[in-house]
């Protein structure tokens, strides 16, 4: 199983910028889709940006033109730049990966522990 180890979370102001990353360990053939994903408390966990293996990208209108998604296959890793912080911003960020052990294989998803972002106003 491929394991995911977030970092980079903090506390910011708002209209400031944090970079979080993932990385993923354990991969016997390929991830295919990562994504960031986020969380507050009574909420339903809500998608942010996803990129495929081939570096399409897709975001949640909410932060678009503010968070870049990025990924590095080399060393197996998604990163999330995200810009012009804001208060709604708070939450958990939860990195996911979807990979295969074979080509041709199903495909399983992992989810990450977890990095808390607070953004202050």
């Amino acid at each position: 199983q491929v394991q995911l180890v977030e970092s980079g979370g903090g506390l910011v102001q708002a209209g400031g910028s944090l970079r979080l990353a993932c990385a993923a360990s354990g991969v016997l053939f390929r991830i295919n889709g990562m994504g960031w994903h986020r969380q507050t408390p009574g909420k339903q966990r809500e998608l942010v940006a996803t990129i495929t293996s081939g570096n399409t990208t897709n975001y949640a209108d909410s932060v678009k033109g503010r968070f870049t998604i990025s990924r590095d296959n080399a060393k197996n890793t998604v990163y999330l730049q995200m810009n012009s912080l804001k208060s709604e911003d708070t939450a958990v960020y939860y990195c996911a990966a979807d990979y295969s052990h074979f080509y041709g294989g199903p495909s399983f998803r992992s989810w990450g522990q977890g990095t808390q972002v607070t953004v202050s106003s």
